[in-house]
């Protein structure tokens, strides 16, 4: 598809920037990393700054500010070189600890501008959680400067979070893929789990994207691509991200350490068996290529592994979370002695920690299917469509 067939979609923070008056009175914190740009490319701090914008702090999630630190890790808060902004690091930062954080930050009006990818485990989406309910505990305004979901808003899967399993990963009940820009899931939050954490819903203004259609992903938006973490460096990355994501929970590498995490699974213990396996399943979308690669850092680091590349045949019909189960119950089948989970502080599963596959999933009924050698599929069926699932009343896009 040539640029000149492509809609012409105008993000959020574009608006804002031609607009600054969009985001009410006072002083603004922006909310933001490396994912934060206009459509130009430039970063969006100091353009906002030109355009007359009373911006007085910078707020960084996972990853840091500038996007450098690793799943797991941030950067340290200091001042923004390019505008001088004092930046205040939010990673696992919540409770009464980000309450003084946003009043010390003395911000009148918070904007949120964070490319996500359309999973519900994507932390970014739970870093505006937790900042729009510290937002409306401390009458701190919240505005989301909307961007598109770049796996399009037509499709949701997997099933709602178990409050029980509530974590950064996961702290309300939403489908792994849940359908929604981020604009769309803080009116849903709004409207239920804030309330319930802060007491009251928060002061919440969504900035439009102008022209995004929900059948649009993120190659036919026009916009440019940032990868919006270190290990989500392309559009085909985040469309198998919401499923091979899962294998974070397992002894298998998920790919990182290589130049296409999350499109590559492997182990040391892989056999020539597995490719033809899930070949053999008729996975739609998808064809699954027998591949050996050695990691450079993460699990396995430095040996070799087999394992399968994703192929997306078809991204209409590719369901990223019904196939990551198929393979993990493949895995449990062919590999019984040797498949094992991870549990949340990294170790094997069996030393008394939960297991992070079932914070992933949302709860332990993922898990427990595949070990007792149970059809799994039917716990990707999602609890309806985006629009059904949230409430047709937070669509913000047809």
């Amino acid at each position: 598809m040539s640029t000149d067939d492509r809609v012409a979609v105008t993000p959020g923070i574009a608006r804002l920037h031609a607009s600054p008056g969009l985001a009410g009175p006072g002083r603004l914190g922006l909310v933001t990393n490396h994912t934060g740009v206009l459509p130009d490319l430039r970063p969006t701090a100091p353009a906002l700054l030109g355009a007359g914008a009373r911006l007085v702090a910078l707020f960084g999630p996972e990853h840091g500010l500038h996007g450098t630190g690793q799943d797991g890790e941030s950067e340290a808060a200091q001042a923004d070189p390019a505008t001088g902004l004092p930046v205040h690091d939010t990673y696992r930062c919540s409770g009464e600890h980000l309450d003084e954080l946003l009043l010390d930050s003395g911000v009148d009006t918070l904007v949120y501008d964070l490319q996500d990818i359309g999973a519900r485990f994507y932390t970014y989406v739970w870093t505006m959680f937790d900042l729009m309910v510290s937002a409306a505990r401390t009458g701190v305004r919240f505005v989301v400067a909307d961007r598109p979901n770049p796996l399009g808003g037509l499709v949701s899967e997997g099933p709602l979070l178990d409050p029980a399993w509530a974590s950064f990963v996961g702290r309300a009940p939403t489908p792994v893929r849940h359908g929604l820009t981020c604009g769309e899931l803080a009116r849903h939050l709004n409207a239920w789990d804030v309330p319930r954490a802060a007491g009251s819903a928060a002061d919440l203004t969504v900035i439009e994207v102008a022209g995004w259609r929900r059948a649009m992903d993120a190659e036919t938006t026009g916009l440019p691509w940032v990868a919006p973490s270190p290990n989500v460096p392309t559009p085909a990355t985040a469309i198998v991200y919401p499923g091979t994501c899962l294998f974070e929970g397992t002894n298998l590498s998920e790919g990182r350490g290589t130049t296409q995490p999350f499109e590559i699974v492997g182990a040391p213990y892989i056999d020539a068996r597995f490719a033809p396996s899930l070949a053999e399943l008729a996975l739609p979308g998808v064809h699954f290529r027998d591949l050996r690669y050695v990691p450079t850092f993460h699990k396995h680091a430095g040996r070799p592994l087999r394992g399968v590349q994703l192929h997306i045949t078809d991204r209409k019909v590719f369901a990223p979370v019904r196939t990551a189960v198929a393979m993990l119950a493949t895995l449990r089948r062919l590999y019984p002695d040797a498949f094992a989970w991870r549990t949340s502080d990294g170790g094997e599963e069996g030393t008394g920690h939960r297991h992070f596959i079932d914070l992933l999933w949302g709860s332990d009924r993922l898990r427990r299917a595949v070990d007792a050698g149970d059809d799994p599929l039917p716990l990707c069926d999602p609890p309806a469509p985006p629009g059904r699932w949230a409430g047709d009343d937070v669509l913000l896009y047809p």
